[in-house]
């Protein structure tokens, strides 16, 4: 039977289990893939805790597979699935986890694998790169505007750093100190986080940011606000709803679609757009990649490959 890693119940690294499972079955507009990689992403630790995205319903059923990004190769397809055929390569998000041997992707969330592109790195993207996108592309800033990337050290943050440099925007990039070389090689001009972050970007900025891209929340969103003129080029994937609302932004409206998978993926063959791909584990390591991402220690992105 096929290997996956999952979450028993709610609760910490304790409720973590490789297991054996039943190969899923596609159902109507789901292809099966056999996983070649999957991209490891803070969601997947949180939703361990219990966490659901914004307007997500409806109980788990355990065991949870873990894991919402893939890319692998195409077994079979489901009723109604065209565009996609029995050994395609391909990339997407995942109906129910990718830290296993074979996963379910919704047809019109899958993209093909260019030929430029590795499984590892194709891996990354349908999280981490496509919520960047959609945020950058939401914000609509002009070529040659300032935008402030809080969190521009994580995978979303690196993502955004770089898309905003293929638009024709300047960045300002708020991480750890001990992540400025990361966010200056990606093309940020970098601001430490801590107390005081605010003015040193308001010093590194003199002209001020016209848009701001969230990805800490709290007390970081709330100061953010303060940075803008106009409210409505706040954007958050750190934040709910509701918390952004109230300053007068917005959470990043994901358009969850191939189209945007395709984007990303053409940005990474371009050479606009480096997943940074900084660890690698076997399935039967999943545990201690998803360490790496919860303990805070991922610089770029973390990912479980899938021997066959």
């Amino acid at each position: 039977m096929p290997k996956a890693y999952v979450f028993t119940r709610y609760g910490g690294p304790e409720a973590e289990e490789l297991v054996e499972v039943d190969r899923p079955v596609p159902g109507p507009g789901q292809i099966l893939v056999a996983v070649r990689a999957a991209g490891v992403n803070p969601v997947d630790w949180k939703q361990r805790t219990g966490y659901r995205r914004p307007g997500e319903s409806g109980e788990r059923q355990f065991p949870v597979v873990f894991g919402n990004e893939v890319s692998g190769v195409v077994e079979t397809t489901g009723e109604g699935v065209e565009g996609f055929a029995a050994g395609d390569e391909v990339f997407g998000n995942t109906v129910a986890g990718g830290y296993a041997e074979y996963a379910l992707l919704p047809a019109e969330v899958t993209a093909h694998k260019p030929d430029g592109l590795s499984f590892a790195r194709a891996a990354t993207l349908p999280v981490a790169a496509a919520t960047a996108y959609d945020g950058v592309r939401q914000l609509g800033l002009p070529a040659g505007a300032t935008l402030l990337v809080t969190g521009a050290g994580g995978g979303v943050g690196a993502a955004a750093v770089q898309i905003a440099r293929s638009f024709g925007l300047s960045v300002v990039g708020v991480a750890s100190e001990g992540k400025k070389d990361f966010v200056e090689a990606l093309g940020a001009v970098h601001v430490p986080s801590g107390p005081g972050w605010a003015e040193r970007v308001r010093a590194a900025a003199p002209d001020g940011v016209a848009g701001v891209y969230d990805l800490v929340g709290g007390e970081v969103l709330a100061e953010s606000a303060e940075l803008l003129a106009d409210r409505t080029r706040l954007i958050t994937a750190g934040a709910p709803p509701e918390e952004v609302e109230r300053l007068g932004g917005a959470r990043v409206a994901r358009a969850r679609n191939a189209a945007v998978l395709e984007a990303v993926a053409q940005l990474v063959v371009n050479g606009d757009l480096d997943p940074h791909v900084t660890g690698t584990f076997p399935l039967d390591r999943a545990g201690e990649a998803l360490r790496t991402v919860e303990d805070g220690h991922a610089r770029g992105k973390v990912v479980i490959e899938v021997s066959r």
